[in-house]
């Protein structure tokens, strides 16, 4: 079989077509493209489309024909216009035109990496058509100037709705593919959590494994030393346990009771129970009450204080304020800080950043999260930010709850 030289069939096919680059600009015409729209393919190569429309910009079926082509950049979705009017000047009359009406069809080239590399604009004349349409018409009443005025109105009225139908198409397609790659990571951090939950539950059940098995086989074995392992053992299995239970209560807006809550006595018990090797530092202003789960918000300061103690070089800072209406409770450390690209991933469910991976291989990435959950659960906001000293700084915002005084102007 003779092999197909692609550039004459595009030459000799009898279907008008063009090719434009992303910026509109005539690329490839062929003869039927030439013949139909009156021009030379010297007088359209490397010139923009709209140019060559009669009247510029705001010649006749510019704008529809624009918005078609700004879609198939934007989308790299094939768009048809149903009817198109483009009036084409008269050979030796310059400044006369004719009516000429036409389907086109904008289809994408698109790259490798899905980018829109051209446009391939396929036209048809219809004016045969549309003057078949108007001479049909029933004779009414009024010129026939007003009658085909009439008919050329009810034409692209009935274009309009099918141009609007393929509008809704569109974005039902577009829906369907957010849905679907929904769908897809949803299923995949499924995935990725149960890979990570694996490998997070394995090395505690290892370690108390090997413990037992000690203590059951070396009469000599230090049992005291062996259970106070065991003990870390299985609190930390607790802990991994009772996050993906946690999320699942938030997930499932399972209320809880609420009470009026100091911030500052929160920071203060939660500072009581840990005794991490650096220092830190607070700044508690007293009186900042919130209305609250303190399970929940001893929780999440709980995690706040877990990520700055894995980041944190030597300190932490821990504050507590009332500004304006809201209560604001920020953790900063002086650790290596997190990318300005990052600052929102943070919070993503089992994302870790590389410092956190090397710091606490152990750690499931799902305190953030969870943090964030809890802090939107009551009325509130939860962002990660550099702080001033080049760490990472999380900085709680709560709804201030209203002293009477405050209430009473």
């Amino acid at each position: 079989m003779a092999d197909i030289d692609f550039a004459q069939v595009y030459e000799a096919s009898p279907v008008a077509a063009a090719v434009l680059s992303p910026d509109l600009k005539y690329i490839l015409v062929n003869r039927a493209y030439e013949r139909t729209l009156g021009r030379d393919r010297d007088e359209l190569l490397g010139r923009h489309i709209l140019e060559m429309f009669p009247g510029g910009p705001e010649g006749h079926g510019c704008k529809e024909l624009r918005a078609s082509l700004d879609r198939v950049v934007a989308e790299g979705e094939t768009d048809v216009l149903a009817l198109l009017r483009y009036d084409v000047e008269v050979p030796g009359r310059p400044g006369v035109f004719e009516e000429r009406y036409w389907n086109a069809v904008n289809a994408p080239i698109p790259a490798p990496d899905g980018t829109v590399t051209g446009i391939i604009l396929r036209v048809e004349e219809v004016t045969e058509y549309v003057d078949q349409l108007r001479r049909a018409g029933s004779p009414g009443t009024g010129s026939p100037a007003e009658r085909s005025a009439l008919l050329e109105a009810e034409i692209f009225a009935r274009t309009r709705e099918l141009q609007q139908i393929n509008q809704r198409l569109r974005h039902a397609r577009m829906e369907e593919r957010r849905t679907c790659d929904r769908l897809r990571q949803a299923v995949e951090q499924q995935r990725q959590a149960i890979s990570d939950t694996s490998h997070d539950l394995r090395a505690p059940i290892t370690g108390l494994l090997a413990r037992l098995e000690e203590a059951l086989s070396d009469p000599e074995a230090d049992l005291r030393q062996i259970v106070h392992a065991a003990r870390h053992d299985a609190e930390r299995l607790g802990g991994i346990v009772a996050e993906p239970l946690e999320l699942a209560q938030l997930d499932a807006g399972v209320q809880v009771s609420t009470e009026p809550i100091d911030l500052a006595g929160v920071v203060q018990a939660e500072l009581a129970l840990r005794r991490p090797a650096l220092d830190i530092a607070t700044r508690l202003a007293p009186g900042v009450v919130v209305q609250g789960s303190p399970i929940r918000l001893a929780r999440l300061l709980a995690n706040l204080m877990t990520n700055a103690e894995r980041h944190a070089r030597s300190r932490i800072e821990v504050s507590v304020a009332a500004v304006g209406d809201r209560a604001v409770l920020e953790v900063a450390d002086d650790g290596p800080g997190i990318p300005p690209d990052e600052c929102e991933k943070v919070f993503d469910r089992f994302y870790r950043c590389r410092d956190a991976r090397e710091r606490d291989p152990s750690g499931t990435g799902l305190g953030l999260p969870i943090a964030r959950q809890i802090a939107e659960a009551h009325g509130g906001t939860l962002q990660a930010a550099r702080a001033p000293g080049g760490g990472a700084r999380m900085v709680l915002t709560l709804p201030l709850q209203a002293s009477p005084q405050r209430a009473g102007g």
